[in-house]
């Protein structure tokens, strides 16, 4: 099979209209700069605070809908072990995310004039803590850099024959350049165009599937074994501890995500961070219709009367490649076409706020706050554009593994879910917490997911839940293992947070013993969520961040 010229053509058209659209936004973000007074760092970072509802609402999208999105929910859709039981509680999920992130997150890390997650853990914790967290975020965001990518390079290869490599490395460079030129302003705006791009391309490619002649009824497959199981998936009472594991999981995980709070920052108020959220809860959800429908029509085809042929993807191991195979198979050429210019922007829209997150945490909690304390604004915008650099050449290399998209992007959602979540919720809303409460806390909750098993990564169960049953040679646990592991580590925060403080503060331990300085923070104080009134170190670090500036 040829390269297929024309598709190279149009997805070089589009990538080129992108990466003008990004230009165009680092200039505007120039002519802000210059007109606010505002430093490079806050234009680069956070969009010195002034992103409006529109394009906020756009890109607060954006930090979901991606192409592990697409491509994973088609695939979890069409494999017969997880379905459409388990597809819809995890889109609702996401929904969720948006919506706890508006009623719970927003007020305290606006108050704070936080520019990443990290900063309160800085403020409470010091350089130490602060700095293991900030090395975990941005593993979490650069791991899911290449599940966003392998989605594009995978459609690429099977409907422009195309290769892998080239399309993933070439794609990766578009993001890279315009997020280096413009940041925030350049990630928005694209964000725009990308996602209006994706949602129109999807809507014009299921009816084109649905209606091909290999193609049967999805309304009679739904739960009925025709050329493959049945797409609704395994509805049992006995897999709900499953099904409420991953709703959890899945959208308070992904509210721990910097890409996601980088929105929330970045509105020019707080009411507008709470409805770009408020529409993005929606628009995730119109997002998430056409991936459902595609891979119920994957689970519907005779792939015998198709170019494909037999066996199925499914069959063949092809599973992660539902979406692509589809669309070469089942759609016209033009069409298919427009499928992969919609996965294109789909990745680029997501891609870009990985790599800006992730270069936001490195700069501001690594290389700022610890490696060099007194560097100037135009070195950090150098250290961000360098970062973004390097962050996406590392990530685009993971892309060789070629493994499951859904493996990467659920990883990466758990790590954030288990370590990241527990500990912003307790920084930010419990006074008790302090740093060897932190300290404890990670391990134990990492500690307990691993003994729990996971048979994606090959880890067999030390530890069985109630409920725990052998499968076709694999342990399954039944319990929301994930959520017992997050609940763990949130328990443990608070506890030995409880602990060191009555034993420092009752005298029990030397103060020199004291390497958090808990005995500073007063006496031992309840469980209880923090006030309104920002405490004298908070006070202080803003006070210097403003004077740097």
């Amino acid at each position: 099979m040829a390269v297929n010229i024309p598709g190279v053509i149009a997805i070089a058209f589009f990538y080129l209209m992108v990466l003008g659209t990004g230009i165009w936004a680092s200039f505007k973000s120039k002519r802000k700069q210059k007109e606010s007074a505002a430093t490079g760092m806050d234009m680069a970072l956070l969009g010195n605070r002034s992103i409006n509802c529109v394009v906020g609402s756009f890109t607060m999208t954006a930090t979901c809908v991606g192409g592990a999105f697409i491509v994973g929910t088609t695939e979890i859709v069409y494999l017969p072990s997880i379905g459409l039981t388990e597809a819809v509680p995890l889109i609702l999920s996401l929904s969720f995310t948006f919506i706890f992130g508006a009623l719970v997150m927003t007020k305290p890390l606006r108050e704070g004039n936080f520019v990443t997650i990290v900063d309160p853990f800085y403020i409470k914790y010091g350089k130490g803590i602060s700095s293991g967290l900030s090395l975990v975020s941005v593993l979490v965001e650069m791991l899911l850099f290449p599940a966003t990518l392998m989605g594009l390079g995978g459609i690429m290869s099977l409907v422009l024959d195309f290769n892998f490599s080239v399309s993933v490395w070439i794609s990766a460079a578009v993001v890279i350049t315009y997020t280096v030129m413009g940041g925030l302003y350049s990630v928005a705006y694209t964000d725009v165009i990308q996602l209006t791009l994706t949602l129109v391309g999807l809507c014009i490619c299921v009816p084109f599937v649905l209606m091909n002649p290999a193609t049967m009824d999805i309304s009679q497959t739904l739960t009925n074994n025709t050329f493959h199981a049945p797409w609704i998936g395994q509805p049992d009472i006995k897999r709900i501890g499953i099904i409420v594991d991953d709703f959890l999981f899945m959208g308070l995980g992904t509210a721990a995500f910097q890409s996601f709070q980088q929105r929330i920052l970045s509105a020019s108020s707080s009411t507008t961070a709470k409805t770009s959220c408020y529409v993005a809860s929606v628009f995730v959800l119109i997002f998430g219709i056409p991936p459902i429908l595609l891979g119920a029509a994957a689970a519907s085809t005779d792939w015998n009367q198709t170019t494909y042929g037999s066996p199925s993807p499914f069959e063949r191991g092809e599973a992660a490649l539902a979406l692509p195979i589809i669309v070469n198979h089942l759609t016209p050429p033009f069409i298919s076409i427009v499928c992969v210019a919609c996965v294109a922007a789909a990745v680029m829209s997501s891609g870009d706020s990985i790599l800006l997150s992730a270069a936001s945490v490195f700069t501001t909690n690594i290389y700022k706050n610890i490696l060099r304390p007194k560097a100037s604004d135009r070195e950090g915008q150098w250290v961000i554009r360098v970062s973004v650099v390097v962050m996406g050449v590392v990530g685009a290399s993971f892309t060789y593994l070629k493994n499951s998209i859904v493996v990467f992007w659920f990883l990466c959602v758990e790590l954030a879910y288990i370590i990241i979540f527990p500990e912003l919720i307790c920084v930010l809303f419990f006074n008790i917490a302090n740093g060897y409460g932190a300290v404890m806390g990670l391990p134990m909750g990492l500690l307990l997911r691993l003994l729990t098993g996971d048979p994606v990564l090959g880890l067999e169960p030390v530890l069985h839940f109630p409920g725990s049953t052998l499968e076709d040679g694999v342990y399954v646990q039944y319990a929301p293992v994930k959520t017992i592991s997050m609940l763990t580590t949130f328990v443990a925060i608070l506890l030995f947070s409880y602990l060191a403080s009555v034993l420092f503060n009752k005298g029990v331990l030397p103060e020199k013993w004291d390497v958090f300085k808990v005995k500073a923070q007063h006496s031992p104080v309840p469980l209880s969520p923090v006030t309104e009134k920002q405490d004298k170190e908070n006070e202080t670090f803003l006070s210097e961040r403003h004077n740097s500036k």
